[in-house]
């Protein structure tokens, strides 16, 4: 399929999502996707993008709606500190912020604006960004990813998250499947040298990488405080059959950052091959109750379970 086509389809409303996923995932990946015997972890990431279903995932990928969330599973002292929210880019009042912040939309993700210093903050150029990400729908502009369908496009200031001696702080994403952290993922030095490694949660790297990435190399200390980021991620995570939770470490200060169900949009590849198998078996797909197209509440992945 030429790029142009694909263009096409992409911007289209009217093609079935399960279709869409099939050509998505087949452009960009070079694979035929099997969703009637999915194996490998990005296989089932697709699946559940059109079988899973639950209305609480539109909450959860919300970045301001998952705050109630956080706050009740764990308390607020995970939260990062919340200056402004709006629906409109040209009501967003900027004058109340401080010198330091980050813009953020709460519907999708790569729309930020990180600011060290307002006095070179450019507003106007700002509010025409914050214009173009509020007119975006992220179901369609990216994979059809489910939960991002009914978000309501909003936009937030937080406080500019920072660590003492770093340039750029280091994010720890926790794999978890049926409410267990089973691996993270350890992002360094994202503005720079980007590096990244995996680690089991006794604090072992694994024997495995992201395909193309730059592996970490350097033994990394483990966060004195690792055990109890292990916690809040099995406390954020619940039932689901997997998500993803985000969280940073500052200067032993947990923060959450953020979940999502389809990292990547269930195409990054894993090196050695097999471990896309390997990490698949981690994904323990609910069935669908009979009589039904897809799962729709928490209550009818708990009965597919026990049945």
């Amino acid at each position: 399929m030429n790029s142009y086509l694909y263009r096409i389809l992409r911007k289209s409303k009217l093609l079935p999502q399960k279709l869409f996923v099939n050509i998505h995932y087949k452009y960009h990946t070079g694979k035929t996707l099997n969703l009637e015997n999915p194996k490998n972890f990005n296989e089932k990431i697709q699946w559940l993008k059109i079988y899973y279903k639950p209305s609480i995932l539109t909450q959860l990928v919300d970045k301001y709606e998952v705050r109630s969330y956080v706050s009740e599973k764990v308390g607020d002292k995970y939260l990062n500190d919340l200056y402004s929210i709006s629906d409109s880019a040209d009501a967003f009042n900027f004058d109340v912020l401080p010198q330091r912040f980050v813009l953020k939309a709460t519907h999708g993700y790569d729309m930020n604006i990180i600011v060290k210093d307002k006095k070179e903050f450019n507003e106007k150029r700002s509010r025409e960004l914050a214009r173009q990400w509020l007119s975006i729908n992220h179901y369609y502009h990216a994979g059809m990813e489910w939960a991002y369908k009914n978000i309501k496009p909003r936009l937030i200031a937080e406080k500019l998250l920072e660590e003492k001696g770093k340039d750029y702080i280091n994010d720890y994403k926790f794999f978890c499947f049926n409410g267990q952290p089973k691996f993270l993922k350890v992002d360094l030095d994202r503005g720079n040298d980007h590096c990244q490694g995996y680690y089991d949660t006794e604090w072992n790297q694994l024997p495995f990488e992201k395909k193309g990435g730059n592996t970490i190399k350097e033994t990394m200390e483990k966060p004195h405080n690792f055990e109890e980021m292990v916690q809040v991620a099995r406390k954020l995570s619940g039932d689901f059959p997997f998500v993803r939770v985000d969280l940073y470490n500052l200067d032993g200060k947990i923060v959450f950052g953020e979940m999502t169900f389809y990292p990547a949009d269930g195409r990054t590849e894993f090196e050695p091959a097999h471990y896309n198998r390997v990490l698949g078996d981690y994904i323990k797909l609910p069935k669908i109750p009979e009589g039904l197209k897809a799962i729709t509440c928490l209550s009818q992945h708990v009965r597919a379970e026990n049945a």
